[in-house]
């Protein structure tokens, strides 16, 4: 799906949320955190395991995804 191979979806892994990369990090998490004013740098600083890519991809798969919810 137009090249989200960040977002992975697994019904072991938070009951199949649109997650980043297979971890516990699910794409909600990212797009509240943006919503609520987090720049890029803030958000890797407080996740240092995410990625710039992984927030941009979050940021890609809400905006053709009409059934996310924050």
């Amino acid at each position: 799906m137009l090249g989200l191979d960040r977002i992975t979806f697994n019904p072991r892994i938070m009951a199949g949320q649109a997650c980043i990369r297979g971890m516990r990090v699910p794409v909600s998490l990212v797009l509240n955190l943006v919503a609520n004013g987090k720049t890029v740098g803030e958000i890797l600083e407080d996740y240092p395991y995410l990625e710039p890519e992984d927030i941009q991809q979050s940021l890609l798969y809400a905006a053709v995804n009409e059934n996310v919810t924050i």
